[in-house]
């Protein structure tokens, strides 16, 4: 049950799902702002993490341009630590956004029941704009309505991708060792997605 429980999967987890981790939360935030909620409290609603299938990474902090896209739009680098994807992580998750299609196979792999609620990023920023909001549950600030909602709107995107497959423009570049320009069009990409995502949560 709540809160709503977003997982984020990169190679890492030091470059593109952290900025995913905490640009969603961000968005979150900004979403209770705007109607006049305290923002606080959108751990109470969602709850967004990441990890990555690679693992070489494990217990560092963000690489430090992924970093300086958060903090500059706004979110929040503390706490975070890089850590190796694990089966438990996917099982807890209701919504799965990877970085890649090659990163969204590995999860199905590992856990084939995941794969109705394990999307691209990209494709899942594509899909949430062929769902119809009015169909959803009331988008209220309680973590059981959050919930309620991110669930039908899961199940949703993923009635509206039958059929069809990710694109590879759904794919983000892997912007690690690439300087703060590549990073900062990745961070865009992402907030493509998760202030959609916010949004629909909490209309």
């Amino acid at each position: 049950m709540p809160p709503f429980t977003v997982l984020h999967v990169c190679m890492g987890n030091i470059c593109r799902s952290p900025m995913a981790e905490r640009l969603l939360a961000q968005a979150v935030r900004e979403r209770l702002a705007r109607r006049e909620q305290d923002p606080a409290r959108a751990e109470e609603l969602l709850h967004s993490h990441s990890a990555g299938t690679g693992g070489w990474h494990a217990g560092e902090e963000m690489n430090p341009p992924a970093a300086r896209q958060v903090t500059g739009r706004g979110g929040n680098v503390e706490g975070f630590a890089a850590r190796k994807l694990r089966s438990e992580h996917i099982d807890a998750a209701d919504l799965v956004l990877t970085a890649t299609a090659d990163q969204q196979e590995y999860v199905v792999a590992l856990r084939p029941d995941a794969a109705a609620r394990t999307f691209v990023l990209g494709e899942f920023g594509r899909l949430l704009a062929a769902v119809d909001a009015a169909a959803l549950p009331p988008g209220e600030a309680t973590p059981e309505a959050v919930y309620a909602r991110g669930m039908a709107l899961v199940a949703a995107a993923h009635d509206a991708r039958l059929g069809a497959s990710a694109l590879p423009t759904d794919d983000l570049d892997d912007p690690w060792g690439r300087g703060d320009q590549c990073f900062s069009r990745v961070a865009d990409e992402i907030e493509e997605t998760v202030h959609p995502l916010a949004s629909a949560l909490l209309p």
